[in-house]
Formats: C-alpha cells, structure tokens, sequence
C-alpha cells in the first residue's frame, strides 16, 4: 500500500501506515479476556467509492455474531444482533443474509459485555453517548455496543445499490433520506472507535438499529430512548483484512477525509415521515 508522495507525512500516510501494522493493540491485565473486531477493509476505501464486495458473508459470519456493515455496490446496510444477519433495503425490506453474498465492508465480534447498565430516565443520542464515555475505561479503546430499549423516535438511513462509476460515500450517503421511525422496540448495534482509527474504520460511534420484530431498521441518524440497557464489550484487538484487489491497489486515497467520513454517517438531511 503507498500513499500519495504529496501526503508523505499526512493524514492518509498515517492511516496507511496505522492500516500497514495490521492495526492490533493489546489490552494489560483486566477483569475479562480481550476481545477482536474483525474488519474487512477500510472507511477509508469505501470514502473512495470502492464499493465492489470481495468478501463472502460466511468468512464474516466465522469471525463475529453481533457488527454492522454493507453489501456489494452499497446495496443496503447490514446489522447482526444475536448471532443472526440481517439486510436493510432503502425499500423498508428486511432479509436474512445468505453466506455467499460479498461486502466491501463489515466489522464484526462475539459480543460478550463486561458492562451491562440500564438508565432509569429517558435519552437523546447525545446524552447516550455520555454515558457510555462515562462507563467505558477511555476513549482510546475500541468497544462494541449494544443499547436496547423503546426507541419514541429514531432517525436512520438505508443506502441504496450504486451503479458504476461509483460515487464517493458522502455523495451517495447525501442522496439518501432520512426515516423517522417513531414509538419502536429495538436494538441499536455497533462500535465507537478511537479518534486516530478515523480513516481505518469510523472514529466514535457507528450505530445501525434493528426493530425487535425484525421488520425496520438502517443507519442510526440520532435517536430518543426511554430507560435504556446499555451493554458495552471492549475490544482488546482489531483484525484488519486487506483484500489486494486491482482496483485497491490502484487507488490514491486522499488526504484529509475526516470531514467526509464525518458528513456520510450523520447526514442531515430533512426526516421523512413516520412509515404506516
């Protein structure tokens, strides 16, 4: 992997670099054995419009039972929650996920907490995100989360499939719309990430939400809960898989995508009505 000679000692040459020594960090002595996230390639990339799956879901599935991802050209986001995998279509279509469909980007574990807090009050995604800075050990760890409760509202995105040439992520995620969802039980999914991973994966929060009943779900945009169980699993390692595709090879990944990352994962487009 190289980075462009203009950024030598930039932001992509740092996150090349951090992508170069297989991203692992060990946690010291704790309470409980350490963890691994397992992650098929990087933020970085699918920034870029790489959105070609060159991953089977099986060799995902083998790795984790709870994550977020996508699918092969955007076509949907994916949550897994309880060891099952689910599909979220911008149609509203939620699907099981079969072992031999391709994504260009999955981050999964074996969810096993070591923090499990309810909140007796009710909550913004803000305040939620407080209270998880506020149990977990620090910021410079990763960590996947679970926040299960009645949701009165929740915000989300469901990509839709892209047509080549792709485009890069923040415009595609900019054609999306935004869903309210209002009075729903479910689970939201995902990790929060150390600031200097940016780049490598999503840094803070990446959330994806699944209605209980399996029926609604997409990309968490912000949310309200009412006393929410808020369940948090460090994670002592990230196992980073690079796929040497051509079209990765020859990619010159840009500087500074921070802003980009930051625009793609919470748009803020006007919410849609609440669905029938």
């Amino acid at each position: 992997m190289m980075a462009s000679s203009t950024d030598k000692g930039g932001p992509a040459d740092h996150i090349l670099g951090f992508a170069r020594s297989v991203l692992s960090h060990r946690l010291g002595q704790g309470r409980h054995e350490p963890h691994e996230v397992f992650q098929t390639s990087t933020m970085l990339s699918l920034v870029e419009g790489l959105y070609d799956g060159n991953v089977e879901y099986r060799t995902v599935m083998r790795h984790g039972d709870f994550g977020v991802g996508t699918f092969n050209a955007l076509d949907g986001e994916m949550v897994a929650v309880d060891g099952k995998f689910f599909r979220l279509r911008d149609d509203g279509t939620v699907t099981s996920v079969s072992g031999d469909e391709l994504t260009p980007f999955a981050a999964v574990t074996y969810f096993r907490p070591s923090i499990d807090h309810r909140e007796e009050s009710v909550l913004s995604r803000a305040k939620c995100e407080e209270v998880i800075r506020s149990l977990a050990a620090s910021d410079n760890l990763f960590y996947a989360l679970r926040i299960d409760g009645h949701f009165r509202s929740i915000l989300t995105r469901t990509v839709s499939k892209k047509s080549k040439p792709y485009p890069r992520l923040v415009d595609a995620a900019a054609a999306e719309r935004i869903v309210t969802l209002a009075d729903t039980v479910g689970s939201i999914v995902g990790f929060h990430s150390p600031d200097y991973a940016q780049g490598i994966t999503v840094a803070g929060f990446h959330l994806h939400f699944l209605s209980s009943d399996h029926r609604l779900g997409g990309h968490v945009a912000d949310f309200t809960v009412d006393s929410p169980r808020i369940r948090i699993d460090t994670e002592g390692e990230l196992h980073l898989s690079l796929q040497a595709t051509e079209e990765f090879l020859a990619t010159r990944f840009s500087g500074d995508v921070s802003a980009e990352i930051t625009n793609a994962e919470m748009s803020s487009l006007a919410p849609a009505e609440p669905p029938d």
